[in-house]
């Protein structure tokens, strides 16, 4: 911003355009003013400075109405007329007549004269102008430096001083344009800068010695202290120059914009002084709080708006400034968020050390590491963008959360490598920790740069796959005999897919534990687990279809366990739906005869999911074994064609787990 502020006064001729509305005084219309000098009176003044009073007269008596020594036409008398001096006028604090008559006066002795030798004549007369003038100037000055205070002016007495200013600057260019003429000594006598410095004073006054006294509040520093009262006294005195000194200046003025600049300066070099010293902590956060959140407030109440233009002011503070400032925040905030997040670690590990579960909610193991976390990452940011004003500088505080992170993941890794009799419940209670987190991290992107979120969202994808493999493995393990009857004539000839099912049903009762949508994922993962193991389990081509009956009854068999194992998982929480549309497109290639349905059949797999290969589709086709090599090697070249033509993969992720020789 320039540090040059200036109020605008309009010439003479815009000043008759409002002078009514400024100087509509019922007292000044009707007074005649008279300056007395040595020697002589000057009574020039236009009707309308004339004070007519009535006498009263004696009980009883009627007297005539006269004027000018004739009766009165109306019968009535007309009253004496009062004469003002200029000393009373001046008294009275009518700045505005006061200036004029003195401008009348200096028109009357130097508006003739063409010589300098001329005004020796006149020598007593342009000092007691140049007193008067002196005497007037002072008493303008004197308003304005009160046109702030609780003791005040009147707003008349404001206006009139205001028009006085804008009088004698409407007469220094007059001046300027009379070449011919030799001025007085004073013109041009710059009151407008006057009244500049005097309000830039008059600012700085108020900013130092403010009218309530700063008072230190318990936890409270000195420099906060004063910072905000002078934070206070900024904002009474804008709102005073809004509600009430805008009133004595014209519209064209600046007034507003005027004060606010040097508040705004006074304020800056109030607070630079400050800000060159080294600061504690706390007074450092208070100061940026200011320049960024308090200060910006001020100038946005409803009152000041519109009134003022904001964006012309700039920051209080420079960027030289600031960026220390700013740099010794986010490394505390940094650093206090880095020592809470290990304390909450801390506390887990020491509970798990423990031997203790963690606590239930609804039936299900919950952890307060995630909550406690997200919780202080969210008010850090979200208090640091306040206290620097950028996002993008606040999101800085948590650059270190992704090796915070790690040091989460590091903490699961040894719960389960030690396996106590609390794991499994501590597993489950971090599913939901894990998800919390990556809702944040997905939802609220604000909070962190691009690079921690991703960084952060992949050491969690990481930690739910180790969790779900952990709790997985032991059903597994559980239902491997079941596993081994697959594909085989017994699983073709009897009804021993029940048993796998029963196994299931019974292992997933044991899962339940963890918040309901983790639970749902992890029952959805071990759906996928069981149709990978089951295809797996059909590839390996124990079981040879040499005809179209046993191919016919494979299908149905097939179709039938799809269906009975969706059915299942649908019931116990399962949200996924398309592993039943994996055995059932299976299924469906087993049932074909017609080589060129087989095509397309297969074609349709490829396309649906990305990760089917050759080697799937030429075990599935060796379980056929009426078809040629010939007709397989045709089938899988539909396969590389189908590969060939596609532009993005539809589904994926299944097949990749399914291991074929």
């Amino acid at each position: 911003m320039c540090s040059k502020l200036c109020c605008c006064f309009p010439c003479r001729s815009c000043r008759a355009e409002d002078s009514s509305e400024h100087f509509s005084d019922p007292v000044l219309s009707r007074i005649t003013m008279r300056t007395e000098t040595d020697g002589f009176s000057l009574n020039f003044l236009p009707q309308r400075f004339h004070l007519w009073r009535t006498p009263r007269a004696p009980d009883g008596v009627n007297k005539p109405s006269t004027t000018d020594g004739l009766p009165s036409p109306s019968g009535e008398e007309r009253p004496p007329t009062v004469i003002l001096t200029y000393e009373q006028i001046l008294e009275a604090k009518h700045l505005c007549e006061a200036g004029q008559l003195l401008i009348d006066r200096e028109e009357r002795l130097f508006g003739e004269i063409k010589e300098s030798e001329a005004l020796t004549h006149h020598k007593e007369e342009v000092s007691k102008l140049a007193a008067d003038r002196s005497a007037l100037e002072g008493l303008v000055l004197q308003t304005l430096r009160l046109s702030l205070g609780l003791e005040g002016v009147g707003s008349k007495a404001l206006t009139s001083a205001v028009k006085a200013v804008q009088q004698e600057e409407d007469q220094d260019r007059q001046w300027r344009d009379r070449r011919d003429r030799t001025a007085p000594a004073w013109r041009p006598c710059g009151w407008k800068n006057l009244h500049d410095a005097t309000l830039r004073s008059l600012v700085e006054d108020r900013m130092d010695n403010p009218s309530t006294p700063p008072a230190v509040q318990a936890g409270q520093s000195s420099i906060q202290a004063d910072v905000c009262v002078m934070g206070r006294q900024l904002k009474e005195d804008l709102l005073h120059v809004v509600n009430v000194v805008r009133s004595c200046y014209p519209p064209e003025s600046g007034i507003c914009d005027f004060y606010t600049g040097l508040f705004h300066q006074t304020f800056s070099a109030r607070l630079r002084k400050i800000a060159d010293f080294g600061l504690e902590d706390k007074d450092c956060t208070f100061l940026l709080r200011w320049v960024n959140e308090h200060y910006p407030q001020i100038l946005q109440k409803p009152e000041l708006v519109g009134a003022i233009d904001v964006e012309a002011l700039g920051k209080l503070l420079p960027e030289e400034l600031l960026k220390p400032l700013e740099d010794q925040y986010l490394s505390k905030q940094q650093e206090e968020l880095t020592t809470y997040i290990g304390r909450v670690l801390e506390e887990a590990k020491q509970q798990w050390n423990k031997g203790e579960e963690p606590t239930r909610e609804d039936g299900c193991f919950v952890s307060p590491v995630s909550y406690d976390i997200i919780q202080l990452v969210n008010g850090k940011v979200t208090s640091a963008e306040k206290v620097v004003g950028d996002l993008q500088k606040a999101q800085a505080i948590t650059c270190q959360l992704t090796n915070l992170m790690q040091r989460f993941k590091i903490f699961q890794n040894d719960v389960m490598k030690q396996n106590k009799a609390n794991t499994r419940p501590v597993m489950k209670a971090n599913l939901g920790c894990i998800e919390q987190f990556r809702d944040v991290l997905s939802k609220k992107t604000h909070l962190f740069t691009e690079d921690v979120r991703k960084s952060c969202l992949d050491v969690l994808t990481d930690m739910k796959q180790s969790a779900h493999t952990y709790l997985l493995k032991p059903v597994h393990e559980v239902l491997k005999p079941q596993y081994r009857k697959l594909g085989t004539n017994d699983w073709l000839n009897k009804h021993l897919f029940e048993e796998l099912l029963a196994g299931i049903e019974k292992e997933l009762q044991d899962l339940q534990g963890s918040m309901e949508s983790c639970h749902q994922e992890l029952v959805g993962q071990l759906y996928k687990e069981v149709t990978a193991e089951y295809v797996t389990r059909l590839l390996k081509g124990q079981v040879k279809l040499k005809d179209r009956e046993k191919q016919l009854k494979a299908y149905v068999t097939v179709k039938d366990n799809a269906e009975s194992l969706h059915d299942l998982f649908l019931k116990m929480g399962s949200q996924e739906v398309w592993f039943k549309d994996i055995l059932t497109k299976i299924a469906e290639v087993l049932k074909l005869q017609d080589l060129s349905a087989i095509k397309i059949q297969v074609a349709s797999l490829g396309t649906e999911y990305p990760d089917l290969s050759e080697k799937h589709i030429s075990a599935l086709l060796k379980l056929k074994t009426n078809l040629s090599k010939a007709d397989r090697k045709a089938v899988k070249d539909v396969l590389s064609d189908t590969r060939g033509q596609q532009s993005a993969p539809v589904k994926g992720g299944f097949f990749s787990d399914v291991r074929v020789k």
